[in-house]
């Protein structure tokens, strides 16, 4: 078997499949009434009538624009038609370069393998896969149902897929295993590398402010179209549940219902564009959360055409709350305290555990004295389980009370 180079009667030849592009031209083109008049001559009516025989006679009409024979091409700078100043020409232009390849895409590629040779080659074997700098990933494999003979001067077709799920270094490798024209067998490697690049970036603030944790999503495109951003959900971790925030909107509250289904998304434009996401987690656990793990990310987008890309951000770390198994507050306070007389305090005691707890002694002593505690035992609690009562208190000069529990 042969594989020396420059000797094969087979070749590939690789073309990515994308869709394609507007084409777009900048032409400079002018009305003929900013040249010849000013703006005011709008303000008369009886002038503005005249001003269009006006610029025909001058330019030579329409009908000479349209003139083959007309050799002069006068009219060539002149705005026919507002919409021409936009500069599509309503054409598609297929992609002329191999382009950018960014992770979360679809890699399409269209291979050809030719015979330039004179003879036919029989019982071709073609294999297509990727590499990376982790794995292997076999895209066409056709040992089972060889190509059984490519005529002199013909070709074989197909098309390969793959998702791109990796950064860095690519490179497609097409194998051809085959007998030419003297019967030899012969094997034809093909290397064609590519680099994926990362179309955006994900920068995360995280924030704990008393029992609420806001999560702050700011995301970058790097890529050179613009991205429309169908899906950015924030998938939360066990023991943990997610709310988006968003500025508040001063529209109607009749929203249809094709607005909810039909979701307007949001767009990131090209090259360093920025949006910000807000998200609001809060703990379902009734006890301590000792994960640091708060969740991922679930992004989808797509650009200017409709050629769609996902990603799936690592989990995103934050602080472990540590919260207590119970917890006291006083909830009612008289407004008015008179001293020497008694008043009331409601305090509220609560299991902030999923199981059972208690009894439970609460003591009241007065800050800096060694007077006798007042002691008010509580029975258990159930699971997430709060209890309200009240204290006795005569209030002193200068007095200050302490609240605990055991």
């Amino acid at each position: 078997m042969s594989s020396t180079q420059g000797s094969h009667s087979l070749a590939f030849r690789v073309m990515r499949l994308c869709r394609p592009s507007f084409q777009v031209e900048t032409p400079l083109l002018v009305d003929p009434a900013d040249l010849m008049v000013g703006e005011d001559i709008f303000d008369d009516p009886i002038a503005a009538s005249l001003l269009p025989p006006l610029i025909d006679g001058h330019i030579g009409g329409k009908a000479s624009t349209l003139d083959s024979t007309d050799l002069s091409y006068r009219a060539r700078f002149v705005l026919h038609h507002p919409c021409d100043s936009i500069g599509l020409s309503g054409l598609l232009m297929l992609p002329q370069s191999f382009g950018a390849i960014y992770l979360g895409e679809t890699f399409c590629s269209y291979i050809s393998i030719n015979n330039s040779s004179n003879f036919e080659v029989r019982d071709v074997i073609i294999k297509a896969e990727i590499q990376t700098e982790r794995q292997r990933i076999l895209l066409l494999d056709t040992s089972k149902s060889s190509v059984e003979s490519i005529r002199a001067g013909g070709r074989y077709d197909f098309i390969v897929e793959h998702d791109v799920k990796e950064l860095g270094a690519h490179t497609l490798v097409c194998t051809a295993l085959y007998n030419d024209g003297d019967g030899e067998r012969k094997y034809l490697p093909q290397f064609f590398k590519f680099i994926v690049a990362n179309p955006l970036s994900v920068r995360t603030k995280v924030r704990v402010v008393k029992e609420n944790t806001f999560l702050e999503a700011c995301i970058e495109n790097h890529t050179k179209s613009n991205l429309y951003m169908d899906q950015v959900d924030f998938e939360p971790a066990q023991h943990w549940s997610a709310t988006i925030l968003k500025a508040d909107e001063h529209n109607s509250k009749n929203i249809s219902g094709t607005s909810e289904i039909f979701k307007t998304p949001v767009l990131i434009r090209s090259g360093g564009g920025i949006h910000n996401f807000l998200y609001q987690l809060r703990s379902t656990s009734h006890g301590s959360v000792q994960s640091n793990v708060l969740g991922k990310f679930q992004i989808t987008w797509r650009t200017n055409l409709g050629e769609p890309g996902r990603l799936q951000t690592q989990q995103i770390l934050g602080t472990p709350i540590t919260q207590e198994e119970l917890e006291l507050n006083v909830v009612e306070v008289p407004s008015v305290i008179n001293l020497d007389k008694p008043f009331l305090v409601k305090l509220k005691l609560k299991n902030q555990t999923d199981k059972v707890l208690g009894p439970f002694e609460v003591t009241l002593s007065q800050v800096d004295s060694s007077e006798q505690e007042m002691v008010i035992m509580i029975n258990g609690l159930q699971t997430t389980v709060s209890i309200s009562f009240f204290v006795n208190i005569i209030s002193e000069l200068s007095q200050s009370l302490a609240l605990h529990f055991a």
